[in-house]
């Protein structure tokens, strides 16, 4: 098991010290790094400049300046970022970018307060299936590009975009391949270490990453498939943070068999088209996301695509992981509750909250419902 350990100890590292990360990114290249809010951010034009793109996810923090500039009804980790923002955390960026996915992000741009570290912000189209969306956003991404060149000083080629896009194209294949292999081996790869894979790669330089998570399905590969004594479950939402949850998931044998968390596989679901004009590839990326609660859709096929994760990949439940004050997702759980009763599969909602501070709610949801599924197992095989 040395080399899981190797791979994953590297991994760890680098969600642990992003400074270090970005410090020595910045004294090897010259160049700077620049954070990504979350969802979608065109990283391949960050990466094209010669950016480190960094995922600001938030984090535990006790909140305290932010209560002065947002709501508390703000979702955890958009007021998170704001509190490591006003205490200076980012202040050793080139610039953050920011999409308008939801309400609180689009006030952002009018709450950033650090003049140093420039905020661009751009709108991604809701009518998402209109020529003219695609459109749109291409010029959206066009100012990105733009403003970039401006913080660099530098122009950033057609070629280099789409030399960037094979790139990222590499890492999120191989974070799918990760994904299945990940689900023969819950043994080997639990709730948390399952996790600290696709955190990790918001820090890490993507050719790196890549790298590692190639040689990480190939070891896992390489191990028999044992059966699991456990609850296999497709977790779905923003994120399933704070660690503290999904040591919870540990602890009671429940094993994340495959995911749709924006924060972990959602995010590598589609990947861009690598024939034509860079920034038109970008653009329709959007246009091909599918069951996202932040990417709207007339028709949910996020409802029929949990059951059809739940059939191919065995699993006893879908859990839904709810970020608290999380409108879009907040406005999918009816639907999807009401689906997945008509189709008989157990489903649990569970609160999250990067600034929850006891998990024990959470651990007695899961395991009530861990022993409900097995004790109908079990009287189905009676």
């Amino acid at each position: 098991m040395s080399g899981f350990n190797n791979i994953l100890a590297k991994m760890r590292e680098a969600i642990d010290n992003p400074r270090k990360v970005i410090s020595d990114f910045e004294n090897r290249t010259g160049k700077k790094a620049v954070g990504c809010f979350p969802p979608y951010v065109p990283e391949e034009i960050i990466h094209a400049a010669g950016l480190l793109p960094v995922g600001l996810w938030g984090g535990q923090v006790e909140l305290n300046r932010v209560r002065a500039v947002l709501p508390a009804f703000a979702c955890s980790i958009i007021q998170s970022i704001k509190e490591f923002e006003m205490k200076g955390e980012y202040d050793r960026l080139a610039a953050v970018v920011v999409p308008s996915s939801c309400d609180t992000l689009k006030a952002i741009g009018q709450k950033w307060s650090r003049a140093e570290v420039p905020c661009l912000q751009f709108v991604h189209p809701h009518n998402r299936s209109l020529a003219a969306a695609k459109e749109f956003l291409r010029g959206e991404y066009q100012h990105i590009r733009m403003q970039l060149e401006a913080i660099t000083g530098e122009a950033i080629t057609d070629d280099a975009i789409s030399h960037s896009i094979l790139i990222f194209n590499r890492h999120r294949q191989a974070m799918r391949e990760f994904s299945q292999a990940a689900a023969g081996h819950p043994q080997i790869i639990d709730a948390l270490t399952r996790h600290q894979v696709y955190k990790s790669a918001f820090f890490m330089e993507k050719e790196a990453h890549t790298s590692l998570v190639r040689e990480l399905t190939e070891l896992l590969n390489q191990e028999p498939v044992q059966p699991w004594q456990g609850i296999k479950a497709v977790v779905s939402g923003i994120m399933l943070e704070p660690d503290s949850v999904l040591e919870v998931f540990r602890d009671l044998n429940i094993a994340v068999i495959c995911d749709d968390l924006v924060q972990e596989s959602r995010q590598y679901r589609v990947d861009v088209s690598e024939e034509g004009e860079p920034l038109d590839c970008l653009a329709g990326m959007w246009q091909e996301m599918y069951g996202c609660s932040l990417a709207y859709e007339k028709e949910k096929s996020r409802v029929l695509m949990l059951r059809d994760m739940k059939e191919e990949y065995g699993a006893d439940a879908v859990i839904i992981a709810m970020m608290k004050f999380c409108d879009p997702e907040e406005f999918d759980y009816p639907i999807i509750k009401k689906n997945m009763e008509t189709y008989g599969i157990p489903l649990l909602q569970i609160e999250v909250d990067q600034q929850m501070q006891s998990t024990e709610q959470v651990r007695t949801r899961l395991q009530s419902f861990a022993e409900m599924i097995a004790q109908n197992a079990a009287s189905s095989m009676s």
